[in-house]
């Protein structure tokens, strides 16, 4: 380097003796700690989560387009397929186990009206071909059967024969599966389509071999398998009509999928590939708990590598959480299922109208939570329920459904709703009794008039517009007798939200006084309207109807150290297998 010449070094030294010491360089004193990143709460990640579920049977639902309702289909009083009714209905009650009519179209004319109470997606019945005669087979159904078949009909969709056409009695000259589920997105709903590979149809035990019934056909019409009315185990393994088949059977007469066969896996796949290709954007698994894990992990594993984060829930009909848990390890299936326990719960609280007993507390719902050290792998991606169309509808009084639903779009989980619920349509009966009965356009016209119906509406718009109802950890503050106090909060990214639930089951006011974990701030009261500024050391009061539910929400980052805690507690245990 070139040294500086000596004049001008001496005058920078003099006048740099002449002034006052220079301050440290500004570098060093600006210099400020960057503030800490807010810590993570949440329940789950999962962006399905957002909606709740309206379910519909399609062929129960809406008949909005009659020339699709193949009345003639099946010849003679023991074949035809439309309007069976069940033998044996008391006077005044009905049950039907032919088809109805229900459609796409009338899927579709109500899309709206879904929408608009709070839902985001659809889950609809198994839209895949059905045999075209009622089925001879079987004991024969009659009014409160169970696993009767004898005069039943595919209309229900879970009597698939060929998994790559669509039944005939759903679509309209221009509304096919792909046009219902691009309709239905306009609205802002999701199409979740029920899939079944755990069997076909009835195969066996009747009089005469009948077309379709237990056969199955790819996707050119080409038949790869037949159970030739042929008990189980009187199949040949080494027919390959016959290989595609279990030789121990499961469920009454139907045909049960040999998982081992070579041809299975492929031959679904492509099947539910091609309907996610339509417009399918989740999957309700039918039956899953009677094939083993490791198919299913073979299944789900395929779907999501062309469709990666493809939400996926089984129903694997059990009330023990640890054996339904297992479906959601990511060894296995690493779905979601349907939350049968929570779903026993709900039914003990709040059922019982036709006995006119006093339903169990809130600390019977706690139970059911599992909200840490439970054996799922995430309880938030669950969904509940209190009824569907395979067991008795919720048996409860107008104030027993909507304390139900007020439980459902506030606590964790996912929604589902069975389509007339949200008036207390056949409430209390069971399949074969009414449970399956036709909802039809007048009823949902009329639905305004429900009282169901308005507070449903009102806690599942609720939900839908509140992030911390759809994705925050759960913290409780009090689960029992009448009440229920509890926090969900979701605090990540951009949203810092903390939410404050309070329910009231009982029959007069309910006066609240939380200071439990309680945040200070300016608390909004989402459904009453108003606000609550909430000083250190200070209370939220609240006075909750009778039958009513209350939601403050704080919209802020998370800084009392107690409630920080309590949700790191609450988010680690939520997770044990991560």
């Amino acid at each position: 380097m070139r040294a500086k010449p000596l004049v001008v070094a001496l005058g920078v030294a003099l006048l740099a003796a002449c002034k006052p010491a220079a301050p440290p360089p500004q570098a060093e004193t600006a210099k400020q700690p960057e503030a800490p990143k807010a810590i993570a709460y949440y329940g789950t990640h999962e962006p399905f989560a957002a909606n709740a579920v309206y379910f519909v049977l399609t062929d129960r639902f809406v008949n909005g387009d009659k020339s699709n309702d193949h009345r003639d289909q099946g010849k003679g009083a023991a074949l035809h397929t439309f309007d069976r009714p069940t033998p044996g209905a008391p006077k005044g009650k009905s049950d039907n186990v032919g088809y109805l009519g229900g459609d796409f179209k009338g899927v579709l004319d109500n899309a709206q009206y879904i929408k608009d109470m709070g839902f985001g997606a659809v889950w609809i019945t198994p839209i895949v071909d059905q045999p075209d005669e009622a089925f001879t087979g079987g004991e024969p159904v009659k009014w409160g059967g169970f696993w009767t078949d004898k005069g039943k009909t595919g209309y229900h969709g879970y009597w698939g024969v060929n998994f790559y056409k669509l039944d005939e009695h759903l679509p309209s000259k221009d509304l096919d599966f792909r046009g219902l589920a691009k309709g239905l997105r306009s609205h802002g709903l999701m199409t979740v389509l029920d899939i079944v590979i755990n069997h076909g149809s009835p195969a066996f035990s009747m009089p005469k071999a009948q077309p379709k019934f237990g056969k199955i056909f790819d996707a050119d019409g080409k038949l790869i398998a037949d159970h030739m009315n042929l008990r189980p185990d009187k199949l040949d393994p080494k027919n390959p009509l016959n290989a595609f088949y279990n030789t121990k059977g499961n469920l009454a007469q139907l045909s049960d999928i040999n998982e081992n066969d070579p041809r299975a896996l492929p031959y679904f796949l492509g099947a539910y590939e091609q309907w996610i290709g339509q417009g399918a954007d989740a999957f309700r698994i039918d039956t899953i708990g009677w094939m083993p894990h490791p198919f299913w992990h073979a299944f789900t594993t395929k779907i999501r590598e062309k469709h990666p984060g493809f939400f996926m829930f089984g129903e694997a009909f059990e009330f023990d959480a640890n054996k339904i848990a297992e479906h959601t390890w990511s060894e296995n299936a690493g779905v979601s299922v349907l939350d049968f326990p929570l779903q026993k719960a709900l039914s003990d609280v709040f059922g019982g109208a036709s006995a006119h007993k006093a339903g169990a507390g809130f600390e019977r719902i706690g139970e059911a939570l599992h909200l840490t050290d439970g054996p799922y792998a995430n309880p938030y991606d669950l969904m509940t329920f209190y009824d569907n169309h395979d067991m008795p509808r919720l048996d409860a009084t107008d104030e027993g459904f909507i304390d139900a639903n007020n439980v459902l779009f506030t606590m964790r989980g996912i929604p589902v709703i069975y389509q007339g619920s949200e008036t207390g349509f056949e409430r209390g009966t069971a399949e074969h009794a009414g449970n399956r009965n036709y909802y039809g356009q007048a009823r949902i016209d009329a639905a305004s008039d429900s009282l169901i119906y308005r507070q449903l509406k009102r806690i599942a718009n609720l939900r839908a517009q509140t992030p911390a109802l759809q994705r925050g950890l759960q913290v409780d503050v009090e689960l029992q007798g009448d009440r229920a106090a509890f926090y969900r909060v979701l605090q990540e990214g951009k949203t810092h939200q903390i939410a404050l639930v309070l329910l009231n089951k009982g029959a007069a006011p309910a006066a609240f006084a939380v200071t439990d974990l309680l945040q200070t701030g300016r608390w909004h009261a989402a459904l009453g309207g108003g606000d609550v500024d909430v000083a250190e050391g200070g209370a939220l009061q609240a006075t909750v109807p009778a039958h009513g539910v209350e939601v403050y929400v704080l919209d802020a980052a998370v800084t009392l150290p107690a409630l920080r805690a309590a949700l790191a507690r609450a988010r680690d245990g939520a997770h044990p297998r991560d």
